[in-house]
């Protein structure tokens, strides 16, 4: 997913007040349009739940995975070549709506646990402090975390090919190690993504808040995985 995400150009140290305008206009944007992007979210994940979707994708895990792999990625596709108009921000919500139902697998899996709903809220607060964490380092530190992004990118590949093997293989501790990985893997994407919107490196606030509400996404479903295996006996 990371091909999404355009390169950072070279920043320089100084800015001017116009630049600081465009940048605090993106930021403040970006953070209004991630917020809203979580109600189609809700609404997705809701859908999946009351129609039974969760179960029909829980039974075929091989087809579930080509349809949001076709799916997410279309989506994104069409997000970021309408980025410059109005229909990116549709294309956005479409594609935060389809994402919920896909979340609707893990959320049915874990809410039909004992003390699901406590692990639903744990996973959103981990996500939530992550996410506080991450900005408060990218705001503040005057390091440049932009040369990650290949490495990260590498981890990402190797994620992907790791969860559609476990699709045939089945194991708990490579679904453990997944989950794991994915969580540090994304929450330092999280960190390299808002930094390059607090220092000016991305300008269009659809394609930030595409990359933000991704890191995030994958955080939150990581953490609902990982609380959820280890909950069970």
């Amino acid at each position: 997913m990371s091909e999404f995400r355009p390169s950072l150009p070279e920043q320089s140290n100084h800015y001017g007040s116009q630049s600081l305008v465009a940048r605090n206009r993106v930021l403040r944007n970006t953070y209004w349009l991630l917020a809203a992007s979580l109600v189609p979210t809700i609404l997705g994940a809701m859908l999946g739940l009351q129609t039974g979707i969760n179960r029909i994708m829980g039974s075929s895990p091989g087809m579930s995975t080509i349809i949001f792999l076709v799916g997410a990625f279309g989506l994104m596709y069409l997000v970021e070549r309408n980025k410059n108009n109005s229909m990116g921000i549709a294309f956005l919500m479409a594609f935060t709506f389809f994402m919920g139902i896909m979340l609707s697998r893990v959320l049915g899996f874990v809410l039909g646990m004992g003390n699901g709903a406590q692990l639903v809220m744990l996973a959103f607060g981990g996500t939530a402090a992550v996410f506080g964490a991450m900005a408060t380092v990218a705001s503040t530190t005057k390091r440049d975390f932009t040369g990650m992004q290949k490495f990260l990118f590498v981890g990402v590949v190797i994620l992907i090919v790791a969860a559609v093997a476990n699709i045939f293989l089945q194991l708990p501790a490579l679904m453990l190690t997944i989950s794991v990985m994915a969580i540090g893997i994304f929450s330092a994407f999280l960190l390299v993504d808002l930094q390059r919107v607090i220092n000016g490196g991305e300008t269009n606030y659809i394609s930030a808040t595409l990359a933000i509400y991704l890191d995030l996404y994958n955080i939150f479903s990581n953490l609902l995985v990982l609380l959820g295996i280890t909950n069970r006996d």
